[in-house]
């Protein structure tokens, strides 16, 4: 069940208040998901089950996507400021440096979380960030694309084709490998998430010139890639790597930009893999 929290985000005027929507399940651990962008909480649905039988397991809707408000006016989609942003959402429902793992967007949040020290652990699935400049105004391009997709096409149509698995495809086959997969009434509630994502176009501004290009010594990190990633290109994963020498590159075969719908027994057990490597001393 989705609920909200308000928290306290600090910015060049003044403090400001903002609300999120969240997802929480289970007990354990804190493990923090997030999503990319123009998507929302229900992306991780295929394997909040399976980390929830270990974890107390928080989805949060980004700032500006999914039912998750805009920031406050004034304050900027920098990776700094939401980093931020996300780590005094978990102050206020309680949790202190909780696991994280996001996916392209949320990827790249998840590392700067931990550049923070605001987590214990971090899992990666396709981050932002490491990218050429040729592969950012690719990327860009083909989320503006689909964007404009899913903002030319009335509901009925959105409906319409999220009937058949040529239409799934014809919608979400950027991000997924196995569109099919990707059940109707789920394709169509991210479509228009992606349509009415508030966040999307300050979020693609601030991107324009980001790159993460610190190490993360001493951080439980894992990079993981789909094979048949569309959106990010696998070799922007050696890059990661060549960044933080000590994180953990893992492949994911046969999965799109967003794996978790693909294979999620696969993305559940590389996460909780992470997890469990960040309850273990790390040496020097």
């Amino acid at each position: 069940m989705t609920a909200t929290v308000s928290f306290t985000i600090d910015s060049p005027l003044g403090p400001r208040t903002a609300t999120a929507a969240y997802e929480r399940k289970g007990a354990g651990e804190p493990l923090l998901l997030l999503h990319g962008i123009g998507h929302h909480l229900q992306a991780w649905h295929p394997v909040t089950d399976i980390l929830a039988a270990e974890h107390d397991v928080i989805a949060v809707d980004l700032p500006g996507f999914g039912v998750s408000e805009p920031l406050p006016h004034g304050v900027p989609y920098s990776l700094a400021t939401v980093a931020a942003a996300l780590g005094a959402l978990t102050s206020a429902l309680g949790v202190e440096r909780p696991h994280v793992a996001g996916n392209s967007l949320g990827g790249l949040l998840a590392l700067e979380m931990g550049r923070a020290g605001l987590t214990r652990s971090v899992t990666a699935l396709s981050p932002a960030g490491f990218w050429t400049q040729g592969e950012r105004r690719y990327a860009f391009a083909a989320l503006r694309a689909m964007r404009a997709g899913a903002a030319a096409l009335p509901r009925p149509a959105v409906e319409r084709l999220s009937r058949s698995a040529v239409g799934r495809a014809a919608l979400t086959g950027t991000i997924y490998a196995r569109p099919g997969r990707r059940s109707p009434a789920a394709v169509v509630a991210e479509t228009l998430a992606l349509r009415g994502a508030t966040g999307f176009e300050g979020t693609l501004a601030a991107g324009g010139s980001v790159r993460f290009t610190d190490d993360l010594p001493g951080l439980p990190v894992t990079i993981a890639w789909g094979s048949r990633d569309r959106l990010l290109l696998r070799r922007q994963g050696v890059r990661a790597k060549q960044t933080i020498p000590g994180a953990h590159l893992v492949r994911l075969p046969d999965c799109g930009h967003v794996p978790m719908n693909d294979d999620p027994a696969l993305v559940a057990r590389v996460i909780l893999d992470t997890v469990r490597s960040g309850r273990r001393p790390v040496a020097p």
